[in-house]
């Protein structure tokens, strides 16, 4: 009755015996559905096929070229958006940071349209339309963390005799800097996310999304299979490496 019963703590090896299960299950029903002459998703022989044929095509070149196009990006929107959320508690920057935020509004196709009208350089063009949607995204996430701090910190600095630049470095900025990371984690996800989406829009340079919009033109399922799930594990591994970074760096952050 544990297992089923709300906000029940189990032991980590319970944990582990339900993940696996999960997991069986899920491979369970994949074997299951694809029997038969008409299935829904590729068989395992079949992606297994697709990944052997990926990795003779240069898969790993694609993967390096899709993750410095992943890195480019999210270091330029960090510091646009720091910059944003950072000016954000001035009266002069602050419309200009709140007018940011609502650009997340947009559609990715308009800001796709205009970008291209600018830079006609592939790989510039792909990083630009990332960091553009990136910075909105950003840029809401860490004005909601300056904006959650506690009058008591600033009350606290007030005490201290800090002055107004004073708080702003030592309260919102070094005071909050396990927060930003935590923040980059959770957009990591957005970012490779429509990384592949937008290497499939500009596909000169290549990369998984690349691969994907190539497989599906051939209706090569068991490509597409196998490359969804190399995106999903590199997904997974940079936001673990992201959080045990965050852990590491600041053991209090985890109290």
């Amino acid at each position: 009755m544990k297992l089923i019963t709300p906000f029940e703590k189990i032991a980590k090896s319970q944990r582990t015996l339900i993940l696996v299960g999960w997991i069986v299950l899920l491979l369970l029903i994949w074997f299951l559905g694809t029997m038969g002459e008409k299935h829904l998703f590729p068989s395992p022989a079949q992606v297994i096929t697709g990944l052997s044929q990926l990795y003779s095509e240069g898969l790993v070149v694609h993967i390096f070229s899709s993750l410095a196009l992943c890195f480019m990006s999210i270091f330029i929107a960090i510091v646009l958006s720091m910059f944003f959320a950072y000016t954000f508690p001035i009266p002069l920057m602050k419309p200009v940071s709140e007018f940011i935020t609502k650009l997340r509004f947009l559609p990715f196709t308009g800001i796709s349209f205009y970008i291209t009208m600018v830079i006609h350089e592939a790989r510039n063009m792909q990083i630009w339309i990332m960091v553009i949607f990136l910075t909105t995204f950003l840029t809401t996430s860490l004005i909601s963390v300056v904006s959650s701090i506690p009058q008591e910190e600033f009350d606290h600095a007030k005490t201290l005799k800090c002055s107004r630049w004073e708080i702003l470095w030592q309260v919102i900025i070094l005071g909050r800097v396990d927060y930003v990371i935590d923040v980059i984690r959770q957009n990591l996800a957005i970012t490779w996310m429509m990384l592949v989406t937008v290497e499939s829009i500009v596909v000169a340079s290549g990369g998984l999304g690349f691969l994907i919009k190539n497989s599906d033109k051939f209706m090569n399922h068991g490509r597409i299979i196998a490359l969804q799930l190399i995106i999903l594990l590199i997904g997974l591994f940079l936001d673990w490496a992201i959080n045990f970074l965050r852990k590491a760096l600041f053991r209090y952050s985890t109290i």
